[in-house]
């Protein structure tokens, strides 16, 4: 019998940034309610990062984002031993859209602000917390919560 291969989940977060600080969504009626993430999603089978970014943007906050405006900042293999699960991550910066920022999901987002990078507040996802300050430290991969996980090197 033919072994399933594994599959990770993928994700794009966008770090839009004005000046020195970066835009927070408060999630609400979600997963980690109460706390600030990132405008972000999973990608939808057959589309592309670029295109996934582009499609959260709208669906998300209402602005259009061209492809050139998009920059990979970083990747993270990210691990959640509550759930054992795997994402990959990738981090966007993106410094310039068209349209107003607005909240386009309010059944989800509690609202949206801009936050100073050297002030971003208590209530946030801590795994985002982490990619802020890799991302805008250049770290361009990483690995978060895999802590003593053991590896096999059973092939």
């Amino acid at each position: 019998m033919k072994k399933e291969r594994f599959t990770a989940k993928i994700s794009v977060h966008i770090l839009f940034m004005k000046e020195n600080s970066i835009l927070l969504s408060l999630r609400k009626n979600i997963t980690l309610d109460g706390l600030y993430g990132l405008v972000a999603g999973h990608l939808n089978g057959g589309e592309t990062v670029t295109h996934a970014i582009m499609r959260e943007a709208k669906e998300e906050v209402g602005v259009i984002v061209d492809p050139k405006d998009i920059k990979i900042a970083n990747v993270c293999h990210n691990f959640n031993p509550k759930n054992n699960t795997e994402f990959v991550q990738f981090y966007t910066i993106c410094k310039k859209w068209d349209g107003e920022i607005t909240n386009a999901e309010p059944e989800k987002c509690g609202g949206l602000q801009f936050f100073p990078v050297d002030n971003l507040p208590d209530n946030i996802v801590p795994y985002i917390k982490d990619a802020i300050e890799k991302t805008l430290a250049g770290v361009t991969f990483y690995e978060y919560g895999w802590g003593e996980k053991e590896y096999s090197l059973d092939f």
